[in-house]
């Protein structure tokens, strides 16, 4: 088991990334309103779309690194990466212009986002009566 400062830290960086991911899929959907609205949207849907790939990515080196160097649960890697795989079906449903899955599929990532984010800012883990643990 890691000390306890690089357990927090691990933890803290693993919430920054779920954190990132949740606001760069919310921005996503801002620019996607753009698209539709102003000549620059699909520029900055573009370049969003990269910045949340990258988010995703992150998220899930946050997720390795609280696992095994920071002594944590191996579920947020599963998590992570499930994400990546939906973040990249959302990439390729974009560039393929399908938006009859890829709107209602970046509305299920943002709620998944959220949903991660919320039980990584819950409750400590092991300290609540009801925890289940990792």
């Amino acid at each position: 088991m890691a000390d306890q400062p690089t357990a927090q830290r691990t933890h803290s960086f693993l919430r920054f990334a779920i954190a990132l991911q949740t606001l760069t899929i919310f921005c996503q959907a801002v620019s996607a309103g753009l698209l539709l609205t102003v000549s620059y949207g699909q520029t900055l849907h573009g370049i969003g779309a990269r910045v949340m790939y990258g988010a995703a990515m992150l998220y899930v080196l946050a997720a390795v690194l609280a696992w095994k160097p920071g002594g944590g649960s191996p579920r947020p890697i599963w998590h992570a990466t499930g994400f990546l795989v939906l973040a990249s079906v959302q990439v390729v449903l974009g560039i393929a212009h399908v938006p009859s899955v890829h709107v209602p599929l970046g509305v299920l990532m943002f709620a998944l986002s959220v949903l991660a984010l919320a039980r990584q800012w819950g409750p400590a883990r092991g300290l609540a009566p009801h925890s289940r643990g990792a």
